[in-house]
Protein backbone atom coordinates (compact mmCIF):
# COMPACT_ATOMS: atom_id res chain seq x y z
CA UNK A 1 0.00 0.00 0.00
CA UNK A 2 1.35 3.25 -1.02
CA UNK A 3 0.99 5.85 1.94
CA UNK A 4 0.56 9.57 0.42
CA UNK A 5 0.37 11.35 3.56
CA UNK A 6 3.01 13.26 4.90
CA UNK A 7 1.74 13.15 8.21
CA UNK A 8 1.39 9.19 8.19
CA UNK A 9 4.83 8.60 6.00
CA UNK A 10 7.04 10.56 8.52
CA UNK A 11 4.92 8.32 11.22
CA UNK A 12 5.77 4.77 9.96
CA UNK A 13 9.17 6.17 9.37
CA UNK A 14 10.19 6.53 12.64
CA UNK A 15 7.74 3.99 14.07
CA UNK A 16 9.77 1.26 11.87
CA UNK A 17 13.08 2.61 12.74
CA UNK A 18 12.73 2.60 16.57
CA UNK A 19 11.29 -0.79 16.81
CA UNK A 20 7.84 -1.13 14.99
CA UNK A 21 6.70 -3.75 12.65
CA UNK A 22 4.29 -2.62 10.11
CA UNK A 23 1.98 -5.12 7.64
CA UNK A 24 0.94 -4.67 4.09
CA UNK A 25 -2.77 -6.14 3.79
CA UNK A 26 -2.80 -4.32 0.20
CA UNK A 27 -5.95 -2.33 1.35
CA UNK A 28 -4.34 -1.15 5.02
CA UNK A 29 -1.18 -1.06 6.93
CA UNK A 30 -1.42 -2.63 10.46
CA UNK A 31 1.14 -1.32 12.31
CA UNK A 32 2.61 -2.94 15.68
CA UNK A 33 4.73 -1.98 18.75
CA UNK A 34 4.87 -5.40 20.17
CA UNK A 35 6.89 -3.61 23.58
CA UNK A 36 5.05 -1.30 23.93
CA UNK A 37 1.15 -2.33 23.26
CA UNK A 38 -0.20 0.28 25.15
CA UNK A 39 0.99 2.95 22.71
CA UNK A 40 -2.31 4.61 20.83
CA UNK A 41 -0.27 5.64 17.47
CA UNK A 42 2.43 2.63 17.63
CA UNK A 43 -0.60 0.20 17.41
CA UNK A 44 -3.65 1.20 14.47
CA UNK A 45 -4.73 0.41 11.00
CA UNK A 46 -4.36 2.34 8.47
CA UNK A 47 -6.49 2.61 5.89
CA UNK A 48 -5.85 3.31 2.06
CA UNK A 49 -9.75 5.09 1.43
CA UNK A 50 -12.72 5.59 4.01
CA UNK A 51 -14.66 2.39 3.72
CA UNK A 52 -17.42 2.31 1.82
CA UNK A 53 -20.61 3.63 3.85
CA UNK A 54 -21.79 0.80 6.15
CA UNK A 55 -18.61 -0.58 6.90
CA UNK A 56 -17.47 1.24 9.33
CA UNK A 57 -17.83 -1.13 12.08
CA UNK A 58 -16.25 -3.75 10.30
CA UNK A 59 -12.92 -1.59 10.19
CA UNK A 60 -13.56 -1.11 14.16
CA UNK A 61 -14.07 -5.17 13.82
CA UNK A 62 -10.51 -5.83 12.02
CA UNK A 63 -9.04 -3.29 14.69
CA UNK A 64 -10.25 -6.16 17.60
CA UNK A 65 -8.62 -8.84 15.40
CA UNK A 66 -5.95 -7.88 15.14
CA UNK A 67 -5.16 -6.43 18.03
CA UNK A 68 -7.60 -8.52 20.65
CA UNK A 69 -6.07 -7.43 24.15
CA UNK A 70 -5.61 -3.80 23.56
CA UNK A 71 -7.35 -0.97 25.77
CA UNK A 72 -8.35 1.15 23.01
CA UNK A 73 -9.09 1.70 18.82
CA UNK A 74 -6.81 3.81 16.68
CA UNK A 75 -7.62 3.90 12.73
CA UNK A 76 -6.04 6.31 10.49
CA UNK A 77 -7.16 6.90 6.48
CA UNK A 78 -4.75 7.99 4.61
CA UNK A 79 -6.92 10.65 3.36
CA UNK A 80 -8.49 13.77 4.77
CA UNK A 81 -11.71 13.59 3.38
CA UNK A 82 -14.30 11.77 5.13
CA UNK A 83 -18.18 12.34 4.41
CA UNK A 84 -20.55 13.43 7.19
CA UNK A 85 -22.78 10.22 6.89
CA UNK A 86 -18.82 8.44 7.47
CA UNK A 87 -17.84 10.78 10.27
CA UNK A 88 -21.20 9.63 12.07
CA UNK A 89 -20.96 6.01 11.09
CA UNK A 90 -17.34 5.91 13.40
CA UNK A 91 -18.86 8.35 16.23
CA UNK A 92 -21.49 6.09 16.43
CA UNK A 93 -19.22 3.28 16.78
CA UNK A 94 -17.19 5.39 19.96
CA UNK A 95 -14.33 6.48 17.85
CA UNK A 96 -13.71 10.11 18.16
CA UNK A 97 -12.72 11.99 14.64
CA UNK A 98 -9.81 14.23 14.65
CA UNK A 99 -8.33 15.99 11.85
CA UNK A 100 -5.10 17.32 12.94
CA UNK A 101 -3.41 20.12 10.53
CA UNK A 102 0.40 19.28 9.03
CA UNK A 103 3.05 21.75 8.83
CA UNK A 104 6.54 22.28 7.63
CA UNK A 105 9.09 24.42 7.38
CA UNK A 106 12.82 24.99 5.86
CA UNK A 107 13.35 27.33 9.04
CA UNK A 108 12.83 28.74 12.42
CA UNK A 109 12.26 31.24 13.21
CA UNK A 110 14.53 32.39 16.60
CA UNK A 111 11.67 32.76 19.62
CA UNK A 112 12.12 35.23 23.03
CA UNK A 113 14.84 34.55 25.54
CA UNK A 114 13.21 32.53 27.78
CA UNK A 115 13.91 31.63 31.59
CA UNK A 116 15.80 28.16 32.48
CA UNK A 117 17.94 26.03 30.64
CA UNK A 118 17.35 24.91 26.91
CA UNK A 119 19.37 21.63 26.40
CA UNK A 120 19.70 18.58 24.92
CA UNK A 121 17.59 15.44 26.82
CA UNK A 122 20.83 13.00 27.89
CA UNK A 123 21.22 11.28 30.89
CA UNK A 124 19.10 8.84 32.77
CA UNK A 125 17.60 11.32 34.80
CA UNK A 126 16.39 13.46 32.21
CA UNK A 127 14.79 10.70 30.15
CA UNK A 128 12.60 9.88 33.58
CA UNK A 129 12.31 13.25 33.96
CA UNK A 130 10.46 13.48 30.73
CA UNK A 131 8.64 10.23 31.38
CA UNK A 132 7.44 12.24 34.70
CA UNK A 133 6.38 15.24 32.68
CA UNK A 134 3.91 13.37 30.33
CA UNK A 135 2.55 11.24 33.71
CA UNK A 136 2.02 14.77 35.03
CA UNK A 137 -0.51 16.00 31.90
CA UNK A 138 -2.54 12.88 32.51
CA UNK A 139 -2.91 12.38 35.83
CA UNK A 140 -6.46 10.64 35.66
CA UNK A 141 -4.67 7.50 34.75
CA UNK A 142 -2.56 5.31 37.08
CA UNK A 143 0.93 6.89 37.72
CA UNK A 144 2.10 2.85 37.30
CA UNK A 145 0.32 2.42 33.76
CA UNK A 146 1.32 5.61 32.35
CA UNK A 147 4.94 5.42 33.59
CA UNK A 148 5.20 1.70 31.85
CA UNK A 149 3.97 3.32 28.52
CA UNK A 150 6.03 6.54 29.21
CA UNK A 151 9.22 4.60 29.41
CA UNK A 152 8.81 2.21 27.10
CA UNK A 153 7.78 5.36 24.62
CA UNK A 154 11.53 7.14 25.94
CA UNK A 155 12.82 3.36 24.60
CA UNK A 156 12.33 3.72 21.29
CA UNK A 157 12.84 7.19 21.28
CA UNK A 158 16.36 6.83 22.75
CA UNK A 159 17.11 4.05 19.65
CA UNK A 160 16.96 6.57 17.27
CA UNK A 161 18.95 8.83 19.29
CA UNK A 162 21.76 6.38 18.81
CA UNK A 163 21.46 5.66 16.23
CA UNK A 164 22.03 9.12 15.06
CA UNK A 165 18.39 10.49 13.83
CA UNK A 166 18.16 12.90 16.18
CA UNK A 167 17.30 14.66 19.24
CA UNK A 168 14.90 15.66 22.03
CA UNK A 169 15.42 19.12 24.19
CA UNK A 170 13.93 20.28 27.05
CA UNK A 171 14.00 23.67 28.95
CA UNK A 172 14.66 23.30 32.61
CA UNK A 173 13.76 25.33 35.48
CA UNK A 174 15.50 24.42 38.89
CA UNK A 175 16.83 21.38 37.34
CA UNK A 176 13.22 19.98 36.73
CA UNK A 177 12.44 19.27 32.62
CA UNK A 178 9.19 21.49 31.88
CA UNK A 179 9.21 21.62 28.43
CA UNK A 180 10.01 19.22 25.97
CA UNK A 181 10.35 18.49 21.92
CA UNK A 182 11.88 15.55 19.79
CA UNK A 183 13.32 15.73 16.10
CA UNK A 184 14.48 12.72 14.29
CA UNK A 185 15.33 12.27 10.73
CA UNK A 186 12.49 10.35 8.29
CA UNK A 187 14.36 10.28 5.43
CA UNK A 188 16.93 12.18 3.42
CA UNK A 189 16.43 15.82 3.88
CA UNK A 190 13.39 15.45 6.06
CA UNK A 191 13.14 15.51 9.80
CA UNK A 192 9.42 15.16 12.07
CA UNK A 193 9.18 16.51 15.60
CA UNK A 194 7.77 14.23 18.30
CA UNK A 195 5.70 14.91 21.08
CA UNK A 196 5.76 18.50 22.12
CA UNK A 197 4.78 18.72 25.88
CA UNK A 198 5.10 21.74 28.21
CA UNK A 199 3.95 21.43 31.95
CA UNK A 200 0.71 23.21 32.50
CA UNK A 201 2.02 25.65 35.45
CA UNK A 202 4.82 26.84 32.88
CA UNK A 203 2.79 27.55 29.60
CA UNK A 204 2.99 30.97 27.77
CA UNK A 205 6.23 31.92 28.72
CA UNK A 206 7.92 30.59 25.53
CA UNK A 207 8.96 27.36 26.89
CA UNK A 208 7.39 25.74 23.84
CA UNK A 209 8.66 27.47 21.25
CA UNK A 210 12.24 27.48 22.23
CA UNK A 211 12.26 23.90 22.28
CA UNK A 212 11.03 23.59 18.92
CA UNK A 213 13.46 25.79 17.74
CA UNK A 214 16.17 24.10 19.46
CA UNK A 215 15.37 21.07 18.33
CA UNK A 216 14.70 22.12 14.59
CA UNK A 217 18.18 24.32 14.62
CA UNK A 218 20.34 21.19 15.52
CA UNK A 219 18.42 18.99 12.55
CA UNK A 220 18.94 22.01 10.19
CA UNK A 221 22.49 22.52 11.53
CA UNK A 222 23.59 18.79 12.05
CA UNK A 223 21.60 16.17 10.28
CA UNK A 224 21.53 17.86 6.89
CA UNK A 225 17.95 18.59 7.26
CA UNK A 226 15.99 20.38 4.61
CA UNK A 227 12.33 20.27 5.13
CA UNK A 228 10.98 20.04 9.03
CA UNK A 229 7.42 18.18 9.52
CA UNK A 230 5.68 18.45 12.73
CA UNK A 231 1.80 17.83 13.68
CA UNK A 232 -0.72 19.73 15.29
CA UNK A 233 -4.21 19.94 16.78
CA UNK A 234 -6.03 21.79 14.40
CA UNK A 235 -8.36 23.65 17.16
CA UNK A 236 -5.14 23.92 19.45
CA UNK A 237 -3.28 26.44 21.34
CA UNK A 238 0.19 25.09 19.93
CA UNK A 239 -0.43 25.66 15.99
CA UNK A 240 -0.20 29.40 16.87
CA UNK A 241 3.04 28.94 18.36
CA UNK A 242 4.34 26.77 15.15
CA UNK A 243 2.85 29.41 12.76
CA UNK A 244 5.02 32.26 14.59
CA UNK A 245 8.05 30.08 14.21
CA UNK A 246 7.56 29.64 10.51
CA UNK A 247 5.75 26.57 9.78
CA UNK A 248 3.05 26.55 7.28
CA UNK A 249 0.70 24.16 6.53
CA UNK A 250 0.81 21.56 4.41
CA UNK A 251 -2.12 19.03 4.84
CA UNK A 252 -4.84 17.92 7.19
CA UNK A 253 -3.96 14.37 8.66
CA UNK A 254 -7.28 11.93 9.43
CA UNK A 255 -7.03 10.13 13.06
CA UNK A 256 -10.01 7.88 15.05
CA UNK A 257 -9.55 7.17 18.51
CA UNK A 258 -11.89 4.93 20.79
CA UNK A 259 -10.10 4.45 24.79
CA UNK A 260 -11.57 2.13 26.95
CA UNK A 261 -10.34 0.49 30.35
CA UNK A 262 -8.45 2.85 32.47
CA UNK A 263 -7.20 4.57 29.32
CA UNK A 264 -10.79 6.21 29.14
CA UNK A 265 -9.98 8.09 31.69
CA UNK A 266 -6.79 9.82 29.37
CA UNK A 267 -7.73 13.39 28.09
CA UNK A 268 -7.12 13.68 24.60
Amino acid sequence: MHVSSLGFQTDLALLTSSGSVVEDRGTHLVVRSPENPSYFWGNFILLAQPPVLGGEKEVVGAFHTEFPLADHVSIGIDTADLSEESRAAFEAAGLVVDVATVLSASRVNLPRKVEGEVREVTSDEDWEGRARLSQQLYPRTSEDTFMTYARQKNAQERRLVDAGRGKRFGAFVDDTIVSTAGVFVTEDGVARYQSVETHPDHRRKGLAAAVVHAAGQHALDHLDVRRLVIVADTDGEAIGIYRRLGFNDVERQLMMEKRSGEWATLDS
